[in-house]
This record gives structure tokens, C-alpha cells and sequence, in this order.
């Protein structure tokens, strides 16, 4: 837990993700959980998983932009992710960062880009979904995300199954019949917004897996816990489920054994891409979630000094 807290807490500090960021990518030990710098890269490395039987959602990473023209440039780069996707023909949706939108400097700006972005995609039949951050942002985010639905169909939401709010915002959707993704929350939130036990967010997470199942909405669960898994496959059997109504979903090189494993199981999975200039601190995110992780990027440093 310590060494977990140490490293989110360096993902916050510019200094230290800016001197990883000039040598990770390059030395390779990023590679693992990101993509690449350019969107040719995602492209790329999207067409592999396409071959491996895999749908995506590109991720381009970096948050909270500081002028309306930044966030009209980002619009563009999702636009034009979109139709780049289409072009390849791959499987696959953008997930979009409100906050990447201009959600700090004018809601009204913000909810316009996305629905220009939800636009583009509509006309050419795909899907995008919308990112959920720190809970600074949730109620904006859900308030968009329906003015969204109200227009679009092909809009998503995530929800975070540690957040004490999540079920009444579950509910709260439910009339618009949404596709929600179901993730355990990256972010350090205090102990009065959202559950801080591992086995309390484990509980929390399958009571409300239980609603995303009940008819209402088109479930993405996602998880790399394999006991979470286990539990779905049984609710999803149980219930009826068909391969056209729900899927999974998982990160980009985080527990590729088990992604493997639902594909030949017939499940569908879609892969969470991240890619980027700004991927440092959402890498390190990363690695504060499993040890595993980083005792991967230690051992490629130690392997780097020997050289």
C-alpha cells in the first residue's frame, strides 16, 4: 500500500513525470501500458488486437486544458480519431476527457464539443464514450452526458463502482437505456465520497454489476480481477445474456492472460488504448494499481543501468 500511494503521488508532480516521460518511451518500459506518442502508433497497435479478435477505444490521454482554443483543438483530434478508425476499419470508439473539452473554462463550450464529436461519429455508425474523472466533475459530467443521450444513442458513460453516489447515478440513467462502463475508480478520492477497503469497492462493484444486468442498459465490465470476472460469467449466463449485449472490457497490456482467456471463452473485449505525449502520469496510475506492474518497470530500469 505504501509503495502504491508513493507512486500516485509522484504521478502528480510534473518534475518527476516529465524526467520519466523523456526516458520511458524511448528505453521501451512504457510500451507495456502505452501505446505510443502518435495516433499512428494507436492505429497500429489497434489493427494487431483487430487480428487478435479485439474491438478498441482510443484513449488520448492528457486533461484539463487551459484555453477554448486548446479544447477546440482537441475536439478536432477526436474527430479525426473517429474517422481514422473508420478509414482502417477497425473495431473500435474513441473514449473522450471532458475536461480535455474545456469543461474547466465553460460548460457550455464543453457540452458543445462533444456533441459535434458524438455527431461525426453517429454519421459514420460508431459509438463514443465518455470518461468519468475525479469527482470534482461528476455532476458536470453527468449532466452532459444526458443533454448527449437526448440527442444520441451512440453516446457511453463510465461509472466508478467505489464512489458512494454511483448507485443513485446508475439509476438516474437508467431512463436513457446507456451503455455504462463499469470500472473500480483510479483516483484518490477521501474516505466521505468514496469506499476505501478493497473488499468493500469488491462488494460495491458487484451489487451494482447486478443493476448494469437487469435489462436496462448495455453493461461494459471493466475489470481485470479474475474473481470479478468468475462472478460476471456466472450472472451473464444466468441471465440470458447474448454476445450482442454486453461485453468486456480491459487495458492495454494489463493482464494479457486473462484477456486471452475471454476471447477463447467467445466473450467480447474491447481494449481501453491510451496513447500520447501526456502519458506519464496516467502510466504511473498504472502501476500504483497492482505491484505487479511495477515491479515490471523495475526490473526493465535495472536492466537498462546494467547496459
Amino acid at each position: 500500500m505504501l509503495l502504491r500511494n508513493l507512486i500516485f503521488w509522484l504521478s502528480t508532480k510534473k518534475r518527476v513525470t516529465d524526467a520519466i516521460a523523456r526516458r520511458g518511451m524511448r528505453h521501451g518500459f512504457a510500451r507495456r501500458f502505452i501505446a505510443g506518442e502518435s495516433l499512428g502508433e494507436a492505429l497500429a497497435a489497434s489493427a494487431e488486437l483487430g487480428r487478435a479478435g479485439r474491438r478498441v477505444s482510443l484513449n488520448h490521454l492528457g486533461e484539463n486544458l487551459r484555453t477554448a482554443e486548446e479544447a477546440e483543438r482537441a475536439r478536432d483530434s477526436y474527430i479525426g480519431m473517429v474517422r481514422e478508425l473508420d478509414a482502417a476499419g477497425l473495431d473500435g470508439d474513441v473514449s473522450i476527457k471532458l475536461t480535455q473539452l474545456g469543461l474547466d473554462l465553460d460548460r457550455n463550450l464543453c457540452r458543445s464539443l462533444a456533441m459535434e464529436i458524438a455527431a461525426v461519429a453517429a454519421g459514420l455508425g460508431r459509438t463514443i464514450e465518455v470518461d468519468m474523472e475525479g469527482t470534482a466533475y461528476t455532476d458536470a459530467t453527468l449532466d452532459i452526458f444526458e443533454a448527449l443521450r437526448q440527442r444520441f444513442d451512440n453516446a457511453g458513460l463510465a461509472i466508478q463502482a467505489y464512489l458512494f453516489r454511483s448507485e443513485k447515478d446508475i439509476e438516474r440513467l437508467a431512463p436513457l437505456r446507456p451503455k455504462i462502463r463499469l470500472v473500480k475508480g483510479a483516483y484518490r478520492e477521501p474516505a466521505k465520497l468514496a469506499i476505501q477497503k478493497k473488499s468493500d469497492v469488491n462488494a460495491n462493484y458487484r451489487r451494482l454489476l447486478d443493476r448494469l444486468l437487469d435489462g436496462r442498459f448495455f453493461p461494459a465490465i471493466a475489470t481485470h480481477d479474475p474473481a470479478m470476472l468468475d462472478y460476471a460469467r456466472q450472472q451473464l449466463a444466468a441471465r440470458g445474456f447474448t454476445d450482442s449485449q454486453y461485453e468486456f472490457q480491459m487495458i492495454f497490456g494489463v493482464r494479457r492472460d486473462l484477456q486471452q482467456q475471454l476471447r477463447e471463452q467467445g466473450h467480447p473485449l474491447r481494449i481501453y488504448v491510451p496513447f500520447g505525449t501526456e502519458w506519464c502520469p496516467y502510466f504511473m496510475r498504472r502501476l500504483s494499481e497492482r505491484p505487479a506492474n511495477c515491479w515490471f518497470v523495475l526490473r526493465n530500469l535495472l536492466a537498462e543501468s546494467s547496459r
